[in-house]
């Protein structure tokens, strides 16, 4: 096994900020700033991860590639299941222009 230092430091990294982020979500419910896009386009980049591990490269780092992969899915399970709250609240508190005035 060819196991990198790097790599695994670089996952770990990025691993520990998805349970912050997945704390923030349940705890406030909002998710407001969040970008669905981004969260799928790393889905995707770990998912290709998880698959050149099981291709070229097995080794247990792919752990760290799935446990991230996870932790990103729930993130972005999260946002859509608070985004309809959210665009309810925004409407409640932004109710939009306002009618036609009788200039009479």
């Amino acid at each position: 096994m060819n196991m990198s230092i790097f790599e695994i430091g670089m996952l770990a990294c990025f691993g520990i900020s998805w349970p912050i982020s997945i704390a923030k979500s349940i705890r406030t419910k909002t998710v407001t700033g969040k970008s669905p896009m981004f969260m799928i386009i790393l889905c995707l980049g770990y998912a290709s991860g998880v698959t050149h591990k099981l291709v070229y490269s097995l080794d247990p780092v792919i752990v760290l590639y799935a446990l991230n992969f996870v932790l990103i899915a729930t993130d972005l399970a999260l946002y859509y299941k608070y985004l309809p709250k959210n665009k309810t609240a925004a409407a409640a508190t932004n109710p939009g222009p306002p009618g036609p005035r009788n200039n009479g």
